[in-house]
Order: C-alpha cells, then sequence, then structure tokens
C-alpha cells in the first residue's frame, strides 16, 4: 500500500504543477491566440489525463477499488485533449465549452476519488477542494460563456493555478503519510526481530 501512495502522490504532484504551469502561462502571455491556447490547453488535457489515467490503472494493478474515478478522469481529459487537435478549428465558444465540460468531469472524479480516500488518509479532502474548484469554474464559464475570451482566459489562468495548488498539496500530505507508515512498519519489524530467540 506504501508503494501505491508514493506511486500517486507523485502522479498528483506532476498533475498539480502542470495546471499551475497552464495557469501562469495564460498570464505570461495574455496576448495569447485562441488557436495558442487551444493547443496549450489541449496539451494539458492529456498530460493530465495520461498521468490521472495512470494513477487508474496502477490502482487496479495493485487490485485497489480506487482505480474507477482516477480512470474515468483520466479517460475523459485524454478525449477532451486530443478532440482539441481533432478540430483546431473550433470557435471561441465551443472552447469555452469543451474547457468547462472537462472541468466538471474532472472535478466530479476528484471529489469521489476525495471521498474514497478519507479512510486511508485524512487529507484527501484537498483533492475534494480541487474537484469542487473545478466544477464550480465549470459551471460558472457553461453559464456565462459570452462574458469575453479576455476575461475567460483570466478564468482558465487563476482556476488552474487555484485547482493546482489543492493537488500539489495533497501530494505533500499523501508523501509524508507514506513516509510515516514506512517508519512505522521498520519500527515493528525491528521490535518484532528483537522479540523472536
Amino acid at each position: 500500500m506504501n508503494k501505491a501512495i508514493s506511486r500517486i502522490s507523485t502522479l498528483l504532484a506532476i498533475s498539480g504543477v502542470a495546471a499551475i504551469a497552464f495557469g501562469l502561462a495564460v498570464f505570461i502571455w495574455p496576448g495569447i491566440t485562441l488557436e495558442a491556447l487551444l493547443a496549450l490547453f489541449g496539451a494539458f488535457a492529456l498530460l493530465y489525463g495520461t498521468l490521472v489515467l495512470g494513477m487508474g490503472l496502477y490502482l487496479l494493478a495493485n487490485r485497489s477499488t480506487d482505480w474507477v474515478p482516477y480512470t474515468l478522469s483520466g479517460l475523459a481529459g485524454l478525449a477532451i485533449g486530443i478532440s482539441t487537435y481533432l478540430f483546431p478549428g473550433i470557435t471561441a465558444i465551443a472552447v469555452v465549452y469543451l474547457i468547462a465540460g472537462w472541468a466538471i468531469v474532472t472535478g466530479i472524479f476528484e471529489i469521489v476519488a476525495a471521498v474514497d480516500m478519507r479512510d486511508v488518509v485524512a487529507d484527501g479532502w484537498w483533492i475534494g477542494l480541487s474537484g469542487a474548484l473545478s466544477v464550480v469554474f465549470g459551471v460558472v464559464i457553461a453559464v456565462f460563456p459570452g462574458t469575453g475570451v479576455l476575461t475567460i482566459l483570466w478564468l482558465i489562468g487563476i482556476y488552474s493555478i487555484a485547482a493546482g495548488i489543492p493537488r500539489v498539496a495533497a501530494a505533500y500530505r499523501l508523501r509524508k503519510f507514506a513516509s510515516s507508515v514506512e517508519k512505522t512498519s521498520g519500527a515493528v519489524r525491528s521490535a518484532v526481530g528483537a522479540v523472536r530467540p
């Protein structure tokens, strides 16, 4: 179990850093074109989808019951990332709905994953927070899609950074938990070895 937690925390940290980097890119290049934004978002969705799918498949291979939300979220990320490259001439409004749909789907699966993790680690709520932010963001831009491309860009940047930070925090907490489990199990092994004749 300890190895699985360490692996998940690493993948979670990478996805969080990728989200923060994507958000910062939007602020660094505020004059970014729609085509460039779409390519950047597609790359981010593909990376995120690959990492989260990897988490799901790793959990499945280790016979964990928590593999479903990760796998479905990863597949959703891959599907949306691929679709941005299959339809490069997509309109601004379609981009908004694409990003909104991805945020809502990802957020729901992250909330489910956080609920599943509550028995393993107490700080799994960080992932739930990231999921809740994703759902709120997705709903806001889906309800107000015509607020202007610049406003949407700023919202995307803020969302990516705000959702990436809890992922990195959750990864840190999981890594810390895995380390404490390793120390405890090492102490138990030493104590058992000392007791044996």
